[in-house]
């Protein structure tokens, strides 16, 4: 691999576009993206150097390093391994880099896809919100062979100042999906809690300030609070179907484990609720006012 590998890039979404921005702007690497249904993100990497490819065929030819960073594990799947895939076009000297919030099952399916192919791959889900991504502040959670991780380690920090490294081929994705189960967990109960306190008429600047002073001031009480004081859901844009999908990964595997999660399947549910109320593509923040809405209550508007 040259010193200065050349990049692909699949999924320049909500997520991608900022990573994308960095490897170009902070990296100094060559970019190649794949063309997505959403133009503004693609457009604007072109414009700041990029070069837009229409097929996975094109974007391998052009690349030494593929970097894919997608909505679930069911597109991990369709981009890596269906007819025409990357894994189809892989050359032994390429490594590839799953950033997807995915499975870690499917991580290993890819990467055992990739290795009889003579390529490499890591798994590096992201960890933060959009806002990092654009500013190359982003965690990121890796997994894979300790040499392949150090190879790529420049390009992860053109994008993230966090980079943890987990453990063998999958474990990123597994602390990942471990970590989010937690934190929505905590959003889940910052909504009944304030759907709670809606219903019996308490104050909810003051129920606010209260969770500030106490145990329940955290980053994630930080990224709701605001919607819950003036409406603002920026910052954290995590939609409630990605929560909804990151919470059946996590239940699938607690079962592979055979470990009861009785509170996950709760919000598991709670969330599947919120997708049948037609809330899908809302972000967590307003999380509290789907679930006051649902009972009878209201914090502020959620149409």
């Amino acid at each position: 691999m040259p010193a200065k590998p050349r990049i692909g890039f699949i999924g320049a979404g909500l997520m991608g576009h900022g990573v994308a921005r960095n490897i170009i702007e902070r990296g100094g690497y060559e970019l190649t993206v794949l063309g997505h249904r959403q133009r503004e993100p693609v457009d604007d990497l072109v414009r700041r150097g990029a070069r837009e490819v229409r097929s996975v065929e094109e974007l391998t030819a052009a690349s030494d390093v593929v970097l894919a960073c997608l909505p679930s594990p069911v597109e991990v799947e369709a981009v890596f391994l269906g007819a025409g895939g990357l894994a189809a076009h892989a050359r032994p000297d390429m490594t590839f880099v799953d950033l997807t919030t995915s499975d870690p099952n499917v991580t290993r399916k890819v990467g055992a896809a990739l290795a009889a192919q003579g390529a490499g791959l890591i798994d590096a889900a992201l960890g933060r919100t959009p806002k990092e991504a654009e500013a190359g502040r982003l965690s990121t959670y890796v997994g894979g062979e300790p040499a392949v991780i150090e190879a790529m380690r420049p390009i992860l920090s053109s994008f993230a100042d966090t980079i943890v490294v987990c453990g063998p081929l999958g474990a990123g994705t597994t602390c990942k999906v471990v970590n989010n189960s937690i934190t929505i967990g905590m959003a889940a109960l910052i909504a009944e809690g304030f759907t709670t306190a809606a219903k019996l008429g308490v104050d909810l600047e003051a129920l606010g300030d209260v969770l500030s002073a106490g145990g329940a001031d955290g980053r994630m009480w930080k990224m709701m609070e605001p919607w819950i004081r003036d409406g603002d859901d920026s910052h954290l844009k995590g939609t409630l179907w990605t929560g909804a999908k990151d919470l059946r990964t996590y239940g699938r595997m607690a079962e592979g484990a055979g470990v009861a999660v009785f509170v996950a399947q709760a919000v598991s549910q709670t969330l599947r609720l919120a997708l049948n109320q037609g809330y899908a593509d809302r972000f967590l923040p307003v999380l509290p006012g789907v679930i006051a809405a649902i009972n009878g209550g209201k914090i502020r508007d959620v149409e």
